[in-house]
């Protein structure tokens, strides 16, 4: 207790200590003055005063050995508050009073307390409490025991409650002030790195603002490779950073791999004594005394690292970290959008560089048709100027096919790809055929249509030169081939059973005929089916037997390659309504196809199932090659030939042929294939909803089929 007589000095004393602590703002000069005021007053050779947030977590500290300031280390302020006698009044929120610090437990002893040094000693250590909240702790040493008593306790308690108040305002404008300006530089940061895309900019822009807001003198920038996982510095700095752009660090190692696989930053203010640093650490030519780095993120991902190197002041201030961290942050989603500007940009112009040198005339129009944009190769063909072509519509250049498109072009706007053939009407009043493709796209951020012409006059040349010429083999062929097969029948019955020889040379001109006679009559049905005329010569057929009939002629040639043909199709079936002939034919030429792609001991199977009553489902199957999923889509089409390991025979119509032919009678036929595993043919065929009126007529055990109608 404090005697009356004391009392006046003491509230003068105590109004002295408040004008001295009150009159500042700045929390350093706040501290400073008040341990000060308590060494004067009450005595002793040294203190300390710590000051700690809301959370029990010290922020500041200031320690005095006799008028000297000494720098602290976060670990010391950490100790001071967890152990000794600041950690007993900071858990208790009492003051203590310790006469000789080497008798009482509460006193962390370091190495200076032993006897050959500075020995026993007098503590005193009062919570700092305003508003009843802890702001701090203060201490102080004397370095004679018994020393403080009683009375010095409750004046450094008096001293203590008259200035916490003065204490926590400074530290919450330090903390507003520090907010401030942390904010202040990321605002300015987004400000800067913001206002370009272009990624050199971009990185100079960033580390620009590194290096102004933490006042350092090198700082870098290094990003992961997706690919490898290395850190390769793109951009650098300051003093000496000439030589960091593309060097990479292996993924992991140093202080940046610590932060790229933590996601969060470290502050090593003295890397001579850091057990981390090491040689993925060093730039050549820059002596690294302290380095902050900080993660760059971007959705969530650390993509790199930040490093500020060599702080101008000696030591980076408490928020260095804060801003890096903001700064990479805003770092990392500039770069991201930089990135994703750059490939837009490669995208574009390859797209451009793909719009001006295609080969085909492409346009863009908007939805009511009108020109958009176009390339050269329009312009060339068409014969019309750009300034012209942006004044058309797509209808006047070519012959809208509005079954295909859509009115009002409906089928595209629904996703829809659309092809037909068309002609372009070109400048001088000729046309050029082509063949249009259109599709919705997004153009220049707009909903548009794109309309691909390729021009097909070399292709319609070469189809009606392919035309004439089947024409011409199909009637220079018909008359010979009608004498030739009139011929053997004469020759046939004039040859005697016993003469083999002659026989066999016979039947080798019989299955030769009959292969023209084959595909001279496909040719003919590939004109007719393609005018739209409609299969007529239907009756009902046995299917068992009409392939039975057909690998009958096939089996010579699979013989001579020593194939296994293998029918599958014993069970009863119902009848078919077909034109014989014509069916025949493709049942032929699907064996025909599977013997020529078949390796020499190779089997080929031909199979037949009901399916839901109205058609009867064949196959034929091979251990061939296989087709691959590109020649799939277009072995129907007429004059297609497959190149495989060897040069394909024939014109290339068989398959057209089939196709057509199963498609006239209201069936279907599609292909599955994988390359070596075979392929298999797949036909339906229509169940005859008639009775037969009477068996099928037989000669010498065949199926006899008509010659075609004239």
């Amino acid at each position: 207790m404090i005697s009356e007589g004391h009392t006046r000095p003491l509230l003068e004393l105590l109004v002295k200590v408040s004008r001295e602590v009150a009159t500042a703002l700045d929390l350093r000069t706040v501290l400073q003055r008040l341990l000060y005021a308590a060494i004067q007053y009450v005595g002793g050779e040294r203190g300390s005063i710590v000051v700690m947030d809301d959370t029990g977590k010290p922020v500041d500290a200031t320690i005095v050995y006799g008028k000297q300031f000494h720098e602290h280390t976060t670990q010391q302020l950490r100790d001071t508050v967890e152990r000794g006698l600041a950690g007993w009044v900071v858990q208790n929120r009492k003051p203590a009073l310790v006469p000789d610090t080497s008798k009482d437990e509460r006193w962390l002893r370091r190495a200076d307390d032993s006897a050959e040094k500075s020995g026993a000693k007098s503590a005193l250590c009062v919570p700092l409490m305003a508003r009843e909240r802890l702001v701090g702790v203060l201490t102080l040493v004397h370095s004679i025991p018994n020393t403080f008593n009683e009375e010095h306790l409750t004046l450094m308690q008096a001293i203590a409650d008259q200035a916490s108040v003065a204490v926590l305002n400074a530290r919450l404008y330090t903390e507003t002030q520090r907010t401030a300006r942390v904010m202040s530089a990321l605002a300015e940061g987004a400000a800067a790195i913001n206002t370009s895309l272009e990624m050199a900019d971009v990185l100079r822009r960033i580390l620009n603002q590194t290096m102004q807001a933490l006042q350092v003198e090198t700082v870098a920038l290094a990003l992961t490779d997706n690919v490898s996982g290395d850190l390769i510095f793109h951009a650098a700095a300051g003093h000496n950073s000439g030589g960091i752009p593309g060097r990479r660090v292996p993924g992991g190692q140093g202080l940046a791999g610590i932060v790229i696989g933590d996601g969060h930053g470290l502050v090593s203010p003295n890397l001579q004594q850091d057990s981390r640093f090491g040689e993925a650490d060093k730039f050549e030519g820059i002596e690294m005394r302290a380095v902050a780095i900080a993660p760059i993120q971007a959705q969530g991902k650390v993509i790199g690292v930040l490093e500020a190197i060599n702080p101008i002041s000696g030591a980076f201030d408490s928020d260095s970290m804060v801003v890096m961290t903001g700064l990479g942050s805003l770092a990392g989603t500039t770069i991201q959008n930089a990135q994703l500007f750059e490939r837009l940009q490669k995208a574009h112009q390859h797209y451009q560089e793909l719009f001006e040198d295609s080969i085909d005339t492409i346009l863009i129009t908007d939805w009511e048709g009108r020109l958009l944009e176009t390339n050269r190769q329009t312009m060339k063909l068409s014969g019309y100027s750009a300034e012209q072509l942006h004044g058309m519509s797509i209808d006047q250049l070519h012959e809208v096919n509005w079954n295909r498109t859509g009115l009002n072009f409906e089928a595209l706007k629904r996703g829809e790809v659309c092809k037909y053939q068309s002609v372009l009407h070109r400048m001088n009043g000729g046309t050029t055929p082509v063949e249009v493709h259109g599709r919705r796209v997004e153009f220049e951020e707009t909903d548009s249509i794109q309309w691909i012409m390729k021009d097909i006059t070399e292709r319609k040349e070469l189809d009606a030169l392919r035309d004439d010429m089947t024409s011409m083999i199909f009637h220079d062929l018909r008359s010979p081939l009608s004498n030739i097969v009139s011929s053997l029948e004469m020759m046939d019955d004039l040859v005697a059973e016993e003469d083999e020889a002659m026989n066999s040379m016979l039947n080798i001109l019989r299955n030769s005929t009959a292969r023209i006679q084959r595909l001279v009559n496909s040719l003919l049905d590939i004109n007719r089916l393609e005018s739209g005329q409609k299969v007529v010569d239907q009756n009902a057929a046995d299917p068992v037997a009409l392939i039975r009939e057909s690998l009958q002629d096939v089996e010579p040639l699979a013989a001579a390659r020593h194939q296994q043909l293998i029918n599958r199709t014993h069970g009863v079936l119902p009848m078919i309504w077909v034109d014989v002939d014509m069916i025949y034919r493709v049942f032929v030429n699907l064996f025909e196809n599977a013997i020529k792609f078949t390796p020499t001991n190779g089997t080929i199977e031909v199979g037949a199932q009901t399916t839901d009553g109205e058609f009867v489902r064949f196959w034929v199957r091979d251990n061939g090659p296989g087709i691959s999923p590109s020649d799939q889509d277009r072995i129907f089409e007429k004059f297609t030939r497959i190149r495989g390991k060897s040069r394909p025979s024939g014109l290339g119509v068989g398959l057209a042929f089939c196709r057509l032919a199963v498609l006239g009678h209201g069936g279907n036929i599609w292909v599955e294939s994988e390359l070596n595993k075979g392929t298999t043919f797949w036909l339906t065929l229509p169940v005859t909803k008639k009775q037969p009126t009477g068996e099928l007529k037989r000669q010498t055990g065949r199926l006899r089929f008509k010659p075609h109608p004239t």
